[in-house]
């Protein structure tokens, strides 16, 4: 009778861990600099080859641009206005380039990283949220269950995967941080953070980075949306019209 009651307390662990949602933990903050806080962050990502280059993207129609930051003060060094009437969305870089998204007006702008002169707009599907690049491919969000992959150099989609936890979809997926293969997700509306695996979709960690603003801070800001790598499990967070930037740690399970 033992010997079942300990193969049946095996089998229900089994189908427990099977079932089990991704690991969670909350950030461990590290310090913090000042952002703008008329800043509708988009995107956020420290330039691949010189870690004293912080790019930001902001949104809204009439007061979206493309920003140079010092990543550590959170001075804006420079910034030049996207196209009149367009809303931007995310970044990331490409060697000498910048991609930036838009999210309703279908079309992605590339620009140069030396100039922050506007090189060509291309036409994009859909509606555009978060921007990384993963290797050989941009990963973009488009507020829906699916990141979708693009050329780095033409943006021409590629190839899309529907992304899930547990078997259920995960909807507004919103600015992107693609780090070691994986890609990390700000959710919508939420202060949850997601990490994807881009191959099969399926939500592999958690990490919940509530309470980062006080209630003074919350009554003027909105909602959490900006990623950016740092170093290891070190990462930048912000979001829009946030005053602070926070260095925190996304601890490992």
């Amino acid at each position: 009778m033992r010997r079942m009651l300990v193969s049946l307390l095996a089998a229900v662990a089994v189908v427990a861990a099977c079932g089990a949602s991704a690991p969670t933990a909350r950030v461990e903050v590290l310090g913090t600099v000042p952002h703008d806080p008329r800043a509708f962050t988009q995107g956020l990502e420290l330039a691949p080859d010189d870690p004293g280059v912080l790019y930001e993207g902001t949104g809204l129609v009439g007061s979206s641009e493309l920003r140079e930051l010092d990543p550590a003060t959170g001075a804006v060094r420079r910034a030049v206005p996207v196209p009149a009437g367009l809303f931007g969305e995310g970044i990331t870089v490409v060697g000498p380039t910048i991609w930036q998204l838009t999210w309703q007006d279908g079309v992605a702008l590339q620009w140069d990283r030396a100039t922050l002169t506007l090189l060509r707009q291309v036409p994009m599907a859909g509606e555009g949220w978060g921007l990384c690049r993963d290797g050989t491919r941009l990963v973009r969000s488009d507020g829906t269950d699916r990141l979708r992959f693009h050329d780095p150099q033409t943006f021409a989609e590629t190839g899309s995967v529907a992304v899930t936890e547990d078997g259920a979809p995960v909807r507004d997926l919103n600015e992107l941080e693609c780090v070691d293969g994986q890609v990390w997700a700000n959710v919508w509306r939420t202060d949850r953070l997601v990490r994807i695996d881009p191959a099969t979709g399926a939500v592999t960690a958690e990490r919940d980075a509530s309470g980062l603003l006080t209630d003074d801070q919350r009554a003027d800001a909105d909602v959490l949306n900006g990623i950016a790598h740092v170093t290891g499990d070190e990462y930048l967070l912000t979001g829009k019209w946030w005053p602070t930037t926070f260095r925190v740690r996304l601890t490992r399970e």
